[in-house]
């Protein structure tokens, strides 16, 4: 049971391998650098909090935890990392349109797909919360539906990487903020 709980979190920390691997093309445009710096500066520590939550989801599923420390370590992580895809979409809207080519275009789709993640994981919290932890078996149940629910979640992460990837966005990755360490 933990073990599928540990492997969807692990999809949820490609979007971090990614960010630390990639470098961006320097087309030396000043303007979109001093915009990705922005953006950047608002996103590492949130991308510091997305990782460190991944790596707590991790460090509990993998163990024999209770169930209680379970779904309470669960349910705070699933509300960081809510807040921390709401506060990068946030950031990247405050920070205007990219000076790129399709900017607003791209900008607008990684906003939504943020969105779409901060609910996901808001999403899973209601449900981890409402599970019974003095009853495992239907805990361990409910545990396997969250698990689904997070590897659904992992998928919009890896698909707002992808947007970032394929548009002129990919400025960021220039960017030290943007650069979060890889998860050891």
């Amino acid at each position: 049971m933990n073990k599928k709980l540990a492997a969807a979190v692990s999809c949820g920390a490609v979007l971090m391998l990614v960010l630390s691997g990639c470098g961006g093309d320097d087309d030396g445009d000043k303007k979109a650098d001093a915009w990705a710096k922005k953006v950047c500066d608002k996103w590492e520590p949130q991308l510091t909090k997305i990782k460190d939550t991944n790596d707590e989801l991790k460090r509990v599923a993998s163990q024999s935890s209770k169930p209680e420390e379970v779904q309470k370590t669960d349910s705070a992580a699933f509300q960081t990392l809510s807040d921390s895809y709401k506060s990068m979409a946030g950031s990247l809207t405050a920070a205007g349109e990219a000076p790129v080519k399709d900017g607003k275009a791209a900008q607008d789709a990684v906003v939504k797909s943020y969105g779409e993640i901060s609910k996901g994981y808001t999403d899973l919290k209601t449900k981890i919360d409402a599970l019974d932890p003095k009853d495992q078996g239907k805990f361990a149940d409910g545990l396997q539906q969250v698990a689904g629910g997070l590897t659904e979640v992992a998928a919009n992460e890896t698909a707002s990487k992808e947007k970032l990837n394929s548009t002129g966005l990919k400025v960021i990755y220039t960017q030290k903020g943007c650069q979060v360490s890889a998860p050891k």
